[in-house]
């Protein structure tokens, strides 16, 4: 098996208002740190080894746990707001005056509502498999995501079904990622609580019932670059709000992946990395 940069970075922490922060950072100092923004259930562990090396190429890459997730401490929060302020403690914990944010799924949630709340905190958004709320048409959540979401062990076909299409290719690259993890996660590292899996949902479901008026007066308060990407066939995040977002954004760039799903950033690793160098050095 390949031996990844990300595999071997050693895992750190800060001090916070409200919790000890633990965090990896790989990659050239300078510039502007890109921070990742994790998804529901999401650990530090999860993250793609490739896809970090391929970002920690030329940028300065922190991921982190949010508070009380994963190996963080703390209270974990149960709403999207309260999720963005613990990114806030968290790069404020670092001392960074400015930073990039890229949030895959809830993560995407997340990095946004840190744009509304401090802008000048933020340089540039990379929103992945996301949106920015309910939007017109939106399809609603299909019942076999739901009743995954809900579980507390979901295994290995649950989270191919929740992030790859059902065609070969997409399982393949899927069965793929859930192998480049598996040297993180063999090292019994902590999972996501089941108390903070619910407040997460909780944060997600009164995330999903905002007017839409809100929704777009949200957007267009988003002044920074932003590039938004998702798969067409994402079950769990339809693209439709990727497309329905860049309409109500002052600068945006829209990436989708025809054969795809919510993990598109990973089946399509080498290409979405390049897409974030671009979009991060334009």
């Amino acid at each position: 098996m390949r031996i990844y940069l990300a595999d071997k970075t050693e895992d750190l922490s800060v001090e916070g208002a409200s919790a000890t922060f633990t965090y990896r950072r790989m990659g050239p100092r300078g510039g502007v740190p890109l921070v990742l923004v994790n998804r529901f259930r999401g650990t530090i562990d999860w993250w793609d080894p490739e896809f970090l090396d391929l970002l920690a190429a030329e940028h300065d890459v922190i991921l982190f746990d949010n508070i009380g997730i994963g190996y963080t401490t703390g209270e974990p929060r149960d709403s999207i707001e309260g999720f963005a302020d613990g990114a806030i403690e968290f790069i404020e914990a670092l001392g960074l005056a400015r930073a990039d944010l890229l949030g895959w799924s809830m993560g995407g949630f997340v990095a946004q509502h840190v744009a509304l709340r401090r802008p000048d905190l933020v340089r540039k958004l990379v929103v992945a498999g996301s949106g920015p709320g309910p939007v017109p048409e939106l399809p609603p959540l299909p019942e076999k995501v739901q009743a995954i979401m809900a579980k507390p062990d979901a295994d290995a076909d649950d989270m191919l079904y929740l992030f790859y299409p059902e065609t070969a290719a997409a399982r393949a690259a899927g069965v793929e990622h859930l192998t480049k993890v598996s040297t993180r996660l063999a090292a019994g590292g902590p999972a996501v609580s089941e108390t903070a899996a619910v407040r997460q949902r909780e944060a997600i479901v009164k995330f999903m019932t905002v007017p839409f008026e809100q929704v777009r007066a949200n957007l267009e308060t988003i002044k920074q670059p932003v590039l938004y990407a998702n798969g067409v066939h994402d079950v769990m995040v339809n693209a439709l709000a990727s497309y329905v977002a860049v309409q109500h954004l002052d600068s945006a760039t829209l990436v989708l992946y025809s054969d795809a799903g919510h993990a598109f950033l990973f089946q399509h690793v080498n290409a979405f990395a390049t897409e974030v160098a671009n979009f991060l050095a334009a």
